[in-house]
């Protein structure tokens, strides 16, 4: 006797394909996050030179721009990271904007915060802390790499000199602080998103890891960035 087989709904196949999709952006995301922790603590030791004052301050930056010389020309290996880092910041906001829009698409009623909702908190933090992060990191280029920008008008050609003359500036330092809680919170859920989004929650004892690994990290990176501005502001670090 003949058995007929019956094909797969079409919206299961759609639903499994959509799922696949989502699997692979978070994947991605959780990628290119990770590469950025990897940057920002890189960043955070050339930032806390500025303790050792202005010429290991300098001297770091300089050696930055001679990083793989004669092999590669000056600034080749910066260049190399900044090309680096832009691929993983396209890749990391563009995946955010879409599991974004497909998360909005899934709700069949208008996204509504409730006090007890500590997922639908966090994941609201991530979106609007990532576009807060995305604007502070476009004014932070300006300032510091692309365009050079010193708020007191003064000379931009000595890194030193234009952290200084920048964190100086009240305001500055605030617009500063407030990023940097903002990347704090982001890391916070982002690290134990990520650890989740790969696999490495598994059990209880592992998720508490993940969530004690993304809080102690949360801290470090937020406190570690705000020691340059904050000591400049209270004087400690000077021209």
């Amino acid at each position: 006797m003949a058995t007929q087989l019956t094909p797969p709904r079409p919206q299961l196949v759609k639903g499994a394909r959509a799922s696949r999709t989502t699997v692979a952006l978070k994947l991605a995301m959780a990628a290119s996050g990770f590469i950025f922790v990897a940057f920002v603590f890189a960043h955070m030791y050339g930032n806390l030179k500025a303790f050792a004052g202005h010429d290991a301050f300098n001297e770091y930056a300089h050696h930055l721009r001679e990083l793989g010389e004669p092999l590669l020309p000056h600034e080749g290996a910066l260049w190399i990271l900044r090309l680096g880092l832009i691929i993983s910041l396209v890749v990391h906001v563009t995946t955010g904007v879409l599991l974004w829009r497909r998360a909005a698409r899934a709700r069949t009623t208008k996204y509504v915060v409730k006090k007890n909702s500590g997922v639908t908190r966090a994941s609201l933090m991530m979106r609007w802390g990532g576009v807060t992060i995305l604007v502070f990191l476009v004014w932070h280029l300006l300032n510091f790499t692309i365009g050079k920008v010193n708020p007191q008008g003064g000379a931009t050609n000595d890194p030193y000199n234009l952290m200084v003359d920048t964190f100086d500036v009240w305001w500055m330092t605030i617009i500063y602080l407030v990023a940097m809680l903002a990347l704090g919170a982001h890391l916070h859920h982002g690290i134990w998103s990520a650890a989740q989004t790969l696999g490495w929650t598994g059990t209880a004892a592992k998720r508490q890891r993940w969530k004690v690994i993304g809080f102690v990290t949360a801290v470090i990176i937020s406190l570690g960035y705000s020691l340059v501005p904050l000591a400049v502001l209270a004087g400690i670090i000077t021209k």
